[in-house]
C-alpha cells in the first residue's frame, strides 16, 4: 500500500506517539492487513480469530488474538474491550438462516452489552457487503439506494448492518476483495481461471490495501452512522480480468465461455455469484473521506501484486 496515495497523514508520520488501541472481531484477510498497518503506525492491535493456527500467525506479527466462534465465547470480553479506542467487526452472518435469535449478528448477539459498556471506544466499524443492494439490473447504486437483498445471506447482512448502525457504527459495504495471495493471478497459476462472459454483467472489486485505507480514513474523520461503498473505479467482467492476468503471466488466455452455455453445470454457490448485477458508486469515500485509491482499477492492482512477487 502506498500510504501517501491512500490516506491522510497519520499521527506517527507527524512525529507524535499514539495511545490508540484497535480491537477487531474477525481478524481475517482484510482486517488482518488493517491491523498490521495500524501496528506500523504505533497502535496496539488485538482481536479474535477462528483457530489456534491463525492466532499463532497473528501473534508472530505482534497482534494479540483470541480464538472465538459462536461456540467458543470469550470469557473475558469486558476486560479485552476495557481500553479499546477503535472497534471493528468483520464477522459475517451465520451461514444458516432461520429468522430466530440464531440469525443475529454473532458478535452483537454475544457482546453488544460489553461494547456499550466500553468507556473508551471512540469509533466503531462494521465490514459488510455490496450484496445488500441486491439486483439493480446493471444500474448504479450508491449509499442512498435502499437495500434490497436477493439472498438469505444478504438479508442477514442487511439486518446485521441495522444492528451495528444502532450502536453508532460506520458501515463499509465491500465489493469483491482481492490482493496478494487472493487474486486472478492465483487462479491462473492454479488452472482455475475461466473467462466466463455474460453480456452486460460486470462486477466491482477492491484491493485489500485500499479497504484498509478507507477504514483508516474513517477513523480520522468519524461520522457515526455513516455508510460507505468500498470499491474501485472500474467494474469489469471476470473474462476481462482473467484475460489480463493471463497476459501479465505471459500465458495465452483461453477462449471466452458464454454464461448461458455453462449455467446448467454451475453449483448453487457459483450461480449466486451471477445472481445480482449492479454498478457500485464509490464517490462518497473520495468526497467525504478524502481517499485516493492506490489501485483504482484491476489492472493497477494486479500489476502491483505481481511486482510484489505475489
Amino acid at each position: 500500500m502506498t500510504a501517501s496515495e491512500t490516506r491522510p497523514e497519520s499521527s506517527q508520520e507527524k512525529g507524535k506517539e499514539t495511545d490508540k488501541r484497535f480491537f477487531c472481531f474477525g481478524l481475517g484477510y482484510s482486517a488482518g492487513r488493517l491491523a498490521r498497518a495500524l501496528l506500523s503506525d504505533g497502535w496496539s492491535a488485538a482481536g479474535t480469530c477462528q483457530s489456534e493456527e491463525r492466532r499463532a500467525e497473528l501473534a508472530a506479527d505482534g497482534i494479540e488474538a483470541h480464538v472465538f466462534d459462536v461456540d467458543t465465547r470469550l470469557s473475558d470480553a469486558a476486560e479485552l474491550l476495557s481500553g479499546v479506542t477503535h472497534l471493528l467487526s468483520s464477522v459475517p452472518p451465520p451461514r444458516d438462516g432461520g429468522g430466530e435469535e440464531g440469525d443475529r449478528d454473532p458478535v452483537l448477539a454475544l457482546y453488544a452489552e460489553n461494547i456499550r459498556a466500553a468507556e473508551h471506544i471512540q469509533w466503531i466499524g462494521y465490514l459488510s457487503s455490496t450484496g445488500v443492494y441486491g439486483d439493480a439490473g446493471g444500474g448504479r447504486v450508491d449509499e442512498t439506494t435502499p437495500v434490497n437483498p436477493s439472498s438469505e445471506r444478504s438479508r442477514m447482512r442487511a439486518e446485521a448492518e441495522a444492528e451495528w448502525l444502532a450502536l453508532g457504527a460506520h458501515v463499509f459495504r465491500l465489493a469483491g476483495i482481492y490482493g496478494p495471495g487472493r487474486s486472478a493471478l492465483d487462479q491462473v497459476r492454479a488452472g482455475r481461471a475461466r473467462r466466463i462472459e455474460k453480456p452486460g454483467h460486470k462486477f466491482s472489486r477492491i484491493h485489500v490495501d485500499d479497504i484498509a485505507a478507507v477504514v483508516r480514513a474513517s477513523m480520522d474523520r468519524p461520522d457515526p452512522g455513516a455508510i460507505y461503498n468500498v470499491c474501485d473505479d472500474e467494474a469489469a467482467s471476470p473474462a476481462d480480468v482473467n484475460a489480463f492476468a493471463y497476459e501479465l503471466l505471459g500465458q495465452e488466455a483461453p477462449p471466452v465461455t458464454a454464461f448461458e452455455d455453462i449455467v446448467k453445470t454451475m453449483s448453487p454457490m457459483g450461480l449466486s455469484f451471477w445472481q445480482d448485477n449492479r454498478l457500485v458508486d464509490n464517490s462518497r469515500i473520495k468526497e467525504a473521506l478524502g481517499v485516493r485509491l492506490a489501485y483504482p482499477d484491476y489492472r493497477a492492482g494486479l500489476r502491483a501484486i505481481l511486482a510484489e512477487g505475489a
